[in-house]
């Protein structure tokens, strides 16, 4: 069984004015909010147990029936605290999906990391540049590191690249955990040294990214679940601006189809 952890606890300020008096995972996207499109995918993959962490108008979401946890530094704090102000729902039985609150993705996407066994498991978007090239003038400057071994392992992710040579594929915001490592992962976090700098970030604003790389420095095995495309992240107004120019000439489904 795997249950599904949504972090929805952010702002999006590059999303105002859309966000004034919503959290940015209800805005909507093709008019459906990207919260509910990322939850009719999960129950069409069968992951029935869904837990919302939240932040900023936490109220939107709540109002919605949907089971949540509560992020209530969200504003001082960034993905990794939020991601454990739901310890008690990380803390129980089954595999563990942790996902992004403002992405959404195709189900063959969240069925790719469904089906990989490994303790870890991270998706790779190996076409990302298709997407990039959208939404950015130069996008190598919006994209991090990610670096895989033979065997199918990241080595390296979330830096900052000096060339497109660093970047095997883009990580995505999608994140699966066995259940047999929970407990063991709980434990890493309780263990990290709080007064250290991640990336250049204290603990309590750490990226997700750097945590991952953490676990990988501590010779964790993270897997790379390779994609071609088949998602989008909305960041900003201009993201959601292009995603409607392009749906509406017929062109978004050569980057991600949404129903």
């Amino acid at each position: 069984m795997t249950r599904a952890l949504i972090l929805a606890a952010g702002e999006g300020q590059r999303l105002r004015p859309l966000t004034n008096e919503r959290p940015k995972c209800l805005v909507p996207l093709l008019g459906k909010p990207m919260l509910l499109r990322q939850l009719d995918v999960m129950k069409r993959c069968g992951v029935s147990e869904i837990e919302v962490i939240t932040g900023f108008c936490a109220g939107k979401i709540e109002e919605l029936g949907l089971s949540c946890s509560h992020n209530a530094d969200y504003a001082q704090t960034n993905m990794v605290t939020t991601l454990f102000s739901a310890r008690q729902f990380i803390d129980r039985e089954g595999d563990l999906l942790i996902a992004y609150g403002d992405i959404v993705y195709e189900q063959e996407v969240l069925q790719a990391i469904l089906d990989c066994d490994d303790d870890v498991c991270v998706v790779v978007d190996q076409k990302w540049r298709k997407a990039w090239e959208l939404r950015f003038d130069d996008p190598l400057s919006d994209a991090e590191t990610m670096l895989i071994d033979a065997d199918g392992y990241i080595t390296e992710l979330g830096k900052k690249p000096e060339s497109y040579a660093q970047i095997q594929g883009q990580y995505i915001g999608l994140i699966k955990i066995s259940g047999d490592r929970i407990r063991a992962l709980i434990d890493f976090y309780d263990s990290m040294d709080r007064s250290a700098l991640f990336d250049g970030k204290d603990f309590a604003n750490m990226y997700m990214t750097s945590f991952l790389q953490a676990l990988i420095d501590a010779e964790w095995k993270v897997r790379a679940v390779p994609i071609d495309g088949g998602w989008l992240e909305v960041d900003s107004v201009d993201d959601l601006q292009m995603y409607e120019r392009l749906h509406a000439s017929g062109q978004l489904a050569d980057v991600c189809t949404l129903d």
